[in-house]
């Protein structure tokens, strides 16, 4: 927790949390199979979420962090083989240049794990947010997911230009756009089911439900939820307006973007 400067010392996460818990909250919506996301830019971190991986058969593989832009990123690639490797994040919402998506090395890094058939998760802030399509079709082919819908600031209810900026991003045919982290981005103590509809809708219509992803993004959520509202919260949007898509949503859809092998 300590090396984590974005968590105040009192808040809800200012505290370890294990493999046992991730699975306890897991029960509590039916979730079979996780995924566990980088948070530091460190493979000490990466390391360690590989044991979590190793010793919580519920953890179906991690994304973790490794130099994007080194000059030997075929090298550091290769001494991850045979791991429990999905893809790999760099935490770009932290970058303080707007275009750090376009930087010649860190494209190159993108490609290089693209060309090992790993995804890359996209974590932007939405200043950032304008370069993506660039970014999209500099990477050529391969998977790639957009974390937490580009965070778009539901408490605000600001819609532009994040709607026309997603929009921009979806024509790039193999993004995904996971749908976690909402409940972070609206009123932490008084959002309401109904403050995600538009932001769902939105999503859902430049992506189709072939490439929304849902994602918990806990132990975060807990900073203005539990991890059941997280589920509930696109449970029943889906249930709503494509409940056929269920399936895919929580659950296939994952596993098409991160290529993971039924069990």
């Amino acid at each position: 927790m300590d090396a984590f400067g974005w968590i105040e010392p009192d808040s809800a996460i200012a505290c370890d949390f294990d493999t046992d818990a991730l699975a306890a909250a897991m029960e509590t919506a039916a979730v079979d199979r996780a995924i566990a996301v980088q948070a530091r830019q460190s493979e000490v971190e990466t390391d360690f979420l590989l044991a979590c991986a190793a010793r919580q058969p519920r953890i179906a593989g991690v994304v973790g962090w490794i130099d994007l832009r080194a000059p030997d990123i075929a090298d550091l690639l290769a001494r991850r083989e045979g791991q429990a490797i999905l893809g790999y994040r760099h935490v770009v919402q932290d970058e303080l240049d707007a275009d750090f998506l376009l930087g010649d090395a860190f494209v190159a890094g993108v490609r290089a794990v693209l060309a090992q058939g790993l995804t890359y998760d996209v974590l932007v802030n939405a200043a950032q947010l304008a370069t993506l399509p660039r970014f999209l079709d500099r990477c050529g082919s391969g998977r790639l997911v957009l974390d937490h819908a580009a965070k778009p600031d539901i408490r605000a209810g600001a819609w532009q230009p994040w709607a026309d900026q997603i929009a921009a991003a979806a024509r790039h045919p193999t993004l995904f756009c996971k749908v976690s982290g909402l409940i972070t981005e609206a009123d932490h103590a008084a959002w309401r089911p109904a403050d995600f509809d538009r932001y769902l809708e939105h999503v859902f219509t430049q992506f189709g439900t072939d490439r929304v992803v849902w994602g918990s993004d806990w132990p975060v959520c807990i900073l203005a939820g539990r991890y059941r509202d997280t589920f509930d919260i696109v449970e029943r949007f889906v249930a709503r307006h494509c409940p056929d898509a269920a399936p895919a949503i929580f659950g296939g859809n994952a596993m098409a973007a991160y290529a993971i092998t039924p069990v």
